[in-house]
């Protein structure tokens, strides 16, 4: 138990460090400078956790513990080919999703490219670590009729009239914008009156410039004329009953409630409108460098992703229309 302790607190550390929390020697963190939310830093901890379980687990890896115990921690996981092919059948027989084994293992590289970079651990076996590939998922977009059919739900639920404007506000916000749930939540009041452009600060700190379309703007505007909370510029845009901060589980509460009223896919997730933003745009002609940087993806190619739904979208169509496809 005490080692499984320890290594825990080896992974939430190993994570903190280098992910630029605490920073690493000089002062470079993991990924070379880039800010990682809470989540992703999360996710990165229990990553390394698992790896470091397996090794105590399995008897093959201990932990030795600098006097510090929270800073430079520097565990001793047996970083060896051997150790590598261990956990990856260790993974597998734990029936883990393809893609969960490919974001551990991308997670446990790019620590010890870090560990290399700052003197920490020289690991010549790393090239042996390879992710099982991962065909690219499609994203599953809401339809246009499911999306109008959520937003004019949410006012036939019970509740107060501020929080169901509240809500109605908050998925304009996704489906009107395309906005991922995290930035839509993290909108202060600073960011009050909603004009023609909103300012949003996405992954990894990126900023970008999103228009606003008249009727998400008059949703917000709605909403905060009817909250009984305004603490200031700093507070949250989005509030609990309490006026304490929306979470994202209160978000996707909210469309997990919908999704059963409608009776809808289960696919139906807050980040399916931001699909449904896009595969609606791009379906009604708009660019795809366009909506590359409307959704703020650093790559085209994740955006390129909308184009297969978009190209399922006219199979259906010419077979549900063309008279030789009835």
């Amino acid at each position: 138990a005490a080692r499984a302790r320890a290594a825990r607190a080896a992974a939430g550390a190993a994570a903190g460090q280098a992910g630029g929390v605490q920073g690493g020697a000089g002062g470079e963190g993991w990924g070379g400078g880039v800010c990682y939310g809470d989540n992703t830093l999360a996710a990165y901890a229990a990553d390394l956790d698992d790896y470091i379980g397996f090794l105590v687990r399995s008897g093959t890896g201990t932990l030795e513990m600098t006097p510090d115990m929270t800073t430079d921690m520097t565990p001793d996981m047996t970083p060896d080919r051997r150790s590598f092919r261990g956990w990856l059948a260790d993974m597998s027989e734990r029936s883990l999703a393809r893609t969960t084994i490919a974001r551990r293992v991308s997670a446990l590289r790019s620590y010890y490219r870090f560990c290399g970079r700052t003197g920490r651990i020289n690991v010549p076996d790393l090239a042996w670590l390879r992710a099982p590939k991962i065909p690219h998922a499609v994203p599953k977009p809401v339809s246009q009729e499911e999306a109008r059919a959520m937003l004019q739900a949410i006012f036939q639920r019970r509740g107060d009239d501020w929080a169901k404007k509240r809500d109605f506000a908050l998925l304009m916000l996704l489906y009107g914008a395309g906005l991922r749930i995290s930035e839509a939540l993290a909108l202060t009041r600073a960011a009050l009156p909603i004009g023609d452009w909103l300012r949003i600060t996405g992954k990894g700190g990126k900023i970008r410039e999103v228009p606003v379309l008249a009727a998400v703007a008059e949703a917000v505007a709605d909403y905060v004329a009817f909250c009984p909370f305004d603490d200031g510029g700093d507070a949250p845009l989005f509030v609990s009953a309490r006026g304490n901060a929306l979470g994202a589980r209160a978000a996707q509460r909210l469309v997990e409630g919908l999704r059963v009223q409608l009776n809808l896919p289960s696919h139906v997730t807050p980040h399916a409108l931001r699909h449904a933003f896009a595969t609606h745009l791009l379906g009604n002609g708009a660019d795809l460098r366009a909506i590359q940087e409307l959704l703020g993806h650093a790559s085209l190619s994740t955006t390129q992703r909308y184009t297969s739904v978009d190209e399922a979208h006219l199979v259906r169509l010419h077979r549900d229309t063309h008279p030789r496809g009835r």
